[in-house]
């Protein structure tokens, strides 16, 4: 079960924005697992992918498309990754997007194509092509909650949020969904999330909005250590509102730190219903030389399988998160000034245990649904955060099971 969170998230449509769910039997039969989007004319995207060398075919189609017309169309499918499938795949991908700019009468590569689900099988792009019409037919401006549900995959809950942000010239809404519970250590984004406003945004806007939002959401999370073949992340800006905050503003201040915001709790929402989830992980690093050695130190702990499963049995096994402090590649660190708290409880200080350390107070905040380890380093003033969740019995089920 996820750990804080909603069975239903709150989604606000956004204006120039449509969304439309069907079901195509990609993996089961009469399981929504088609989701398309509509994007009004002069809608601008901006985007960021896996950096995965065995990268999948969606996505070597979607950047290809961002980069040469006016995205109108993105269509997301779930059950099947389309990756590893090499030139058939290409061709999988290309003709999903044929298939929905001929229904909808725009240029093949207005359509941008994404997809989750089982690597290395061939995409059934037959029984996606039968199911665009049904898609279609269901666009709607209040489908966010209902697309969030189609796009999932080990996920036990949709996943979603939204912002109003006031501004000098009015409110702007910030809507957004993703997915993923495992194959989770983004090196951009997440599996896949789809985030849009409907600000008056430039291209360059946009494009600093998401990378500044990603660099501290997506690229924060870890469920399991692995870079998904597919990950993306998508933001929209329609300019419906007729918004449009000026380079250099409050307003684009307060935009990008709604944006953050927004993203941050999509992004721990992936952690939150991680596969086999039970424990919801902040690391907090601080005392670092730099940013990069801290998230390099939060990381190690994070991904640490004798840490993780230490959380799920609520065991103080405190050690194995010095030892992963020890082996993050700080090699002239000075263990005599390293500090290691469980929420407010110091354990470790000084090279060893806590003077005040007890097992039982330990026990209890092990045992918490939601605990944040802090890391002192006591090398400088650079800080960053990471968020994971523990490893159970679960995890190892549903991934030993994923193609049965």
């Amino acid at each position: 079960m996820a750990v804080g969170l909603p069975a239903q998230p709150a989604i606000s449509p956004v204006a120039g924005v449509r969304l439309g769910v069907a079901a195509a039997g990609i993996k089961k039969p009469d399981h929504p697992d088609l989701v398309l989007m509509a994007l009004d004319p002069g809608a601008r995207v901006s985007a960021v992918f896996t950096r995965n060398r065995f990268c999948a075919a969606p996505v070597h189609v979607a950047r290809h498309h961002l980069g040469v017309a006016e995205p109108r169309f993105l269509v997301i499918n779930t059950g099947n990754a389309n990756a590893g499938t090499g030139e058939p795949g290409m061709a999988a991908a290309r003709a999903t997007c044929e298939a929905v700019a001929r229904h909808m009468d725009v240029a093949d590569a207005s359509v941008l194509p994404f997809s989750t689900g089982v690597i290395g099988e061939p995409l059934p792009v037959d029984r996606i092509i039968d199911a665009i019409p049904a898609a279609a037919t269901a666009l709607q401006s209040d489908g966010w909650l209902p697309a969030a549900a189609g796009i999932l995959t080990t996920d036990t809950v949709p996943k979603g949020a939204s912002r109003r942000v006031v501004l000098s010239g009015g409110e702007i809404t910030i809507s957004g969904m993703s997915k993923g519970a495992g194959m989770i250590r983004p090196d951009m984004a997440t599996m896949l999330a789809f985030i849009a406003t409907d600000a008056d945004l430039s291209q360059a806007q946009l494009d600093d909005l998401l990378r500044g939002a990603v660099g501290n959401s997506f690229n924060r999370i870890t469920v399991d250590g692995d870079t998904s073949t597919n990950d993306a992340c998508v933001l929209i800006g329609t300019g419906a509102s007729g918004i449009a905050p000026a380079d250099g503003s409050d307003d684009l201040a307060r935009l990008h730190q709604a944006m953050v915001s927004l993203c941050q709790e999509l992004a721990q929402a992936i952690v939150r219903d991680g596969e086999g989830a039970t424990r919801f992980i902040t690391i907090d690093v601080g005392g670092a030389r730099d940013e990069a050695e801290a998230e390099a130190v939060a990381f190690t702990i994070a991904q640490s399988p004798l840490v993780k499963t230490a959380f799920f049995a609520g065991d103080p096994n405190w050690g194995r998160i010095l030892a992963a402090i020890g082996r993050a590649g700080v090699d002239d660190m000075d263990v005599d000034r390293v500090a290691i708290w469980l929420d407010d409880l110091c354990i470790a200080a000084h090279g060893g245990r806590a003077p005040d350390y007890s097992e039982a107070a330990a026990a209890e905040r092990m045992a918490r649904e939601e605990i944040t380890i802090h890391v002192a380093l006591g090398r400088g003033d650079a800080d960053a955060t990471v968020w994971t969740c523990d490893f159970s019995y679960e995890y190892v089920r549903i991934n030993a099971e994923y193609r049965t």
